[in-house]
C-alpha cells in the first residue's frame, strides 16, 4: 500500500466511494504515476481515516473505493490553542508547520504591541491560504487525522476578552517554570491555551492584562528565546507533561 496520504472534504464521502478533489486527483495521478487498484490513506480532516483503492476518473477526479474506515489514536489529548504574536518573514511558517506536528488543535495569530509597532498590521487572505496549505502537507506527513485550525489574526485584548482557561503567558521578564508550575496544579485541568509573545516580546502592559484575564505567567529559562523557538519548546514541554509526548 502506498504511504501516500491524501487530503478529502467530508461531503465528498460517500458510504462506499470517495471522489477526490482536482488537486489531489492530480498530485496522485500525474504527480506520483499511481494507477487504478493502487491502495492508498485518505483523511477528512474531522478524524476519520480510510483505505482506498482507486478505481479510476470521473470528470477530472479519482473516484476511490473504501476498503476500511478507522479513526487511528494520533490526536492529542489535549485541546490547546496556541496564542502566537505575529513575525516577520517565513517564520510564521515554521511554527505552523511544527504546532500542527505536535498536536495543536488551532492557532490564533495575534496583533501585538511589537508586532504592529515592527510594521505587521494586518496579513492577508493569499497569506492565510498559505498557513492552511502548510498545515494540511505537515498534516499528511505527520500522520494526523483532524487538521488544524487557523484563525484570522485578532487584536490582543479582543483575544483576552475570550481567553481560554487555564492559560499560560510565556515571558521572558518572571514566572514560574513549569515544573514548579505541575507540582501546584497536578496533572488535572491541563493547559487549554499558551500565549507566546512576538519578536521583541510582550509589552509590559499585555502581560499585565493576559494575568487579569486569568493566565499564568510562566518562564522558559534564563535565556532569551526567539518567538518561533519558545512556540515549539512550551508546546512540546506542555505536550510532555499533560498530553502524549
Amino acid at each position: 500500500m502506498s504511504r501516500h496520504r491524501f487530503y478529502v472534504l467530508p461531503a465528498s464521502v460517500s458510504a462506499d466511494d470517495i471522489l477526490l478533489d482536482e488537486t489531489e486527483s492530480h498530485h496522485l495521478k500525474d504527480v506520483l504515476r499511481l494507477r487504478p487498484g493502487a491502495t492508498i490513506l485518505v483523511f477528512d480532516g474531522t478524524g476519520n481515516e480510510y483505505t482506498c483503492r482507486v478505481e479510476g476518473v470521473q470528470q477530472r477526479q479519482l473516484k476511490l473505493s473504501i476498503l476500511e474506515r478507522t479513526r487511528p489514536p494520533v490526536e492529542s489529548p489535549l485541546d490547546l490553542t496556541l496564542a502566537q504574536g505575529l513575525a516577520q518573514g517565513d517564520r510564521y511558517d515554521v511554527i505552523i508547520k511544527k504546532a500542527t506536528e505536535l498536536g495543536v488543535r488551532r492557532i490564533v495569530p495575534l496583533l501585538t504591541a511589537h508586532s504592529v509597532s515592527s510594521g505587521i498590521r494586518s496579513v492577508s487572505e493569499v497569506r492565510l491560504e498559505r498557513w492552511r496549505r502548510i498545515a494540511l502537507e505537515a498534516t499528511k506527513q505527520c500522520g494526523r487525522t483532524q487538521l488544524m485550525e487557523i484563525s484570522a489574526p485578532v487584536e490582543f485584548d479582543q483575544f483576552l476578552s475570550k481567553l481560554p482557561l487555564p492559560a499560560l503567558v510565556f515571558s521572558e521578564r518572571g514566572g514560574d517554570s513549569l515544573a514548579d508550575l505541575l507540582s501546584r496544579w497536578g496533572r488535572g485541568a491541563p493547559p487549554r491555551c499558551l500565549l507566546i509573545g512576538p519578536e521583541g516580546g510582550w509589552h509590559e502592559s499585555e502581560i499585565m492584562a493576559a494575568q487579569a484575564a486569568g493566565a499564568t505567567p510562566v518562564s522558559l529559562g534564563p535565556r532569551i528565546l526567539r518567538t518561533e523557538t519558545a512556540a515549539l519548546v512550551a508546546v512540546s514541554l506542555v505536550q510532555h507533561l499533560w498530553g502524549d509526548l
